[in-house]
């Protein structure tokens, strides 16, 4: 990694006011980034979290945020968005400030040991260590390619649904397979505020990769003639006075019909890209950062990679997993941080400075 001549970094942050000077950056606002805001909180270093979406929660609340997960420690059963509340309130007293919207799209050590960092929208960092937590990398819908569709993306193209209030009422399309497409076409298809006008469902095929429950609950709604399903793939589109007015979907036997609709919902899932991490000169191995699985280290100093977005021998993708790779990487780190201070191990039960820390009060042991 090629330092980066200070009088670039100086024009680079006059643009924005100045570089941000912190002890950590975290990329990614996940499970684990968010935790590894908890980590180094105990140990009293506090952090800038940078995500590419537009709100917390990573994967968990991007592709699943109403689904079960059984396999959180002493949580029996918990949705991706509880998980999610949860940690904020675990990592509230440490202060975290948040950048959404935003990807890290420059990384240079400094001749002083510190690293700049730069996003896609101009803000700028110097920080001592950086905390990669980005997951898969940067989630991207899968796009429907079909010509001069795209010029409908955000109007009557969607690839998310934000707010279900925009679709009630409407004569709605919905393309795919997956628990995505099958959840959205059970909500809007049943009654309630947001009750479509019309469902239909198009999947390139007559079975599923979706929960057996939605499944199953979709082909009663089908029967029940309270929405349509149609197997084909959309080949075509129709466009009246400038909006689009219905797709052309081609089924097995090439015969193509023409679906009206309102709006369009597509879930073809999202695809990862390492993006802008494949030049930072990290260690890459089948598109994850190498560590080791003392400090979860990459390669460059300083520099660490929680989640599931590095890899070791052994390696288990799983929330758990990376959430003991925050408490030693948050311990690692503090020898760049406080490279004259002797880090002691504290417990949460038991010390008065951890309980200072997060603000609670000192429990009194008979």
């Amino acid at each position: 990694m090629e330092p980066l001549l200070d009088r670039e970094v100086i024009r680079a942050a006059d643009l924005h006011g100045g570089p941000i000077e912190t002890d950590a950056v975290i990329v990614g606002a996940g499970p684990v980034g968010l935790f590894q805001v908890f980590e180094l909180g105990l140990l009293e270093i506090k952090a800038h979290v940078i995500d590419s979406l537009a709100y917390p929660g990573g994967q968990c609340v991007e592709l699943y945020p109403d689904k079960p997960i059984y396999d959180i420690p002493a949580i029996p059963v918990c949705t991706g968005q509880e998980l999610t509340d949860n940690l904020l309130k675990q990592i509230a007293p440490f202060g975290a400030t948040f950048h959404f919207g935003q990807e890290v799209t420059t990384v240079q050590k400094q001749a002083d040991g510190r690293f700049f960092v730069e996003t896609s929208k101009g803000t700028c960092f110097l920080t001592k260590t950086l905390f990669i937590a980005a997951g898969v990398g940067a989630f991207q819908p899968r796009p429907l390619r079909v010509d001069g569709l795209d010029k409908f993306e955000g109007t009557q193209l969607h690839y998310r649904v934000k707010n279900p209030a925009d679709f009630a009422g409407k004569q709605l399309v919905i393309v795919g397979g997956g628990d995505s497409a099958l959840d959205w076409s059970l909500y809007f298809a049943q009654p309630g505020a947001s009750k479509a006008e019309r469902v239909t469902l198009i999947h390139r095929r007559d079975g599923f990769k979706a929960a057996p429950a939605s499944i199953a609950r979709m082909r009663e709604l089908r029967d029940a003639l309270q929405m349509q399903f149609i197997v084909g793939q959309v080949t075509g589109h129709e466009e009246n006075e400038g909006r689009l007015s219905g797709i052309k979907v081609t089924d097995i036997d090439a015969v193509t019909r023409v679906v009206p609709l309102d709006m369009l919902l597509v879930f073809f899932g999202l695809s990862p890209k390492l993006g802008p991490i494949a030049d930072w000169g990290l260690d890459i191995e089948r598109k994850q950062l190498k560590v080791d699985t003392e400090k979860f280290e990459t390669n460059t100093p300083g520099i660490f990679a929680v989640g599931d977005i590095n890899t070791y021998p052994g390696k288990k993708k799983l929330i758990l997993s990376g959430f003991h790779e925050c408490a030693l990487a948050a311990f690692a780190a503090a020898s760049f941080i406080f490279p004259d201070k002797k880090i002691h191990l504290q417990y949460t039960t038991t010390s008065p400075k951890l309980h200072k820390v997060l603000g609670v009060e000192s429990p009194v042991f008979d």
